[in-house]
């Protein structure tokens, strides 16, 4: 709870992940993926319930074992590929409606703390915004970036009508990290979405924006925990 207003955390885990099978519940340095999400969710000292929905009983278990609570299975017709993870929160707010905040967290964010998602929370309400979501930096920036036609020629992206530019006469450029959507429940049922010119960005380091996507990604994930353990010892 955040001045008087009642949080609600929602973790979506859906179970036919086809680039990486069984994506959610893959072990990364000694615990699922999803349990990350979870026992970082579970310290914020905002949220007043943390659930999940999944349609999966192997991802349901794996939640339950580390204190998510689980109020009900997803629907089969929101588990497709297809599916939007709007349609889910929806779902989750017709039949969790007490609240005045949700904020969604996917168990793809291994590296997002429980001082991102808190910050995250405090700087929506101190920007009196009624949604933000977690941006970082990019590493290459879209003024540097082309289409090729199918002559191979190369066409800008954004054409600013200048041959070169200077990286620091670039602007800074964000993109989603995935890793933190919140909005007013209001605001979210009617707009449906996290995302509208009213949107607000947190930004988040690089080192924390990893989103687990590829099998590449989660060889990349847990060789940086490996190195976070050995720094640690």
């Amino acid at each position: 709870m955040i001045n008087g207003e009642r949080i609600l955390g929602i973790i979506p885990a859906r179970g036919g992940s086809k680039g990486i099978p069984g994506k959610n519940i893959r072990p990364l340095a000694g615990k699922p993926l999803l349990a990350w999400t979870i026992e970082e969710a579970k310290k914020s000292k905002y949220i007043d319930r943390l659930v999940l929905s999944s349609d999966d009983e192997k991802i349901i278990e794996v939640a339950k074992q580390y204190g998510c609570e689980v109020p009900f299975i997803r629907p089969k017709e929101l588990a497709l590929d297809h599916s939007s993870s709007v349609e889910v929160i929806l779902h989750c707010l017709q039949h969790l409606d007490d609240y005045d905040w949700v904020i969604q967290l996917q168990p793809t964010s291994p590296f997002r703390t429980t001082n991102d998602i808190d910050q995250c929370i405090e700087y929506c309400i101190k920007k009196n915004a009624n949604s933000c979501v977690s941006v970082t930096e990019t590493e290459k920036s879209p003024f540097w970036m082309y289409f090729m036609d199918q002559e191979a020629k190369l066409r800008k992206v954004i054409d600013l009508n200048q041959s070169a530019l200077r990286r620091q006469d670039l602007p800074k450029v964000f993109s989603l990290n995935g890793a933190i959507y919140i909005a007013r429940c209001k605001w979210f049922q009617e707009k449906k979405t996290f995302l509208s010119t009213e949107t607000v960005g947190f930004c988040m380091p690089r080192e924390r924006s990893l989103d687990i996507d590829t099998e590449w990604d989660l060889k990349l994930a847990a060789a940086i925990k490996a190195a976070q353990t050995f720094e640690e010892e």
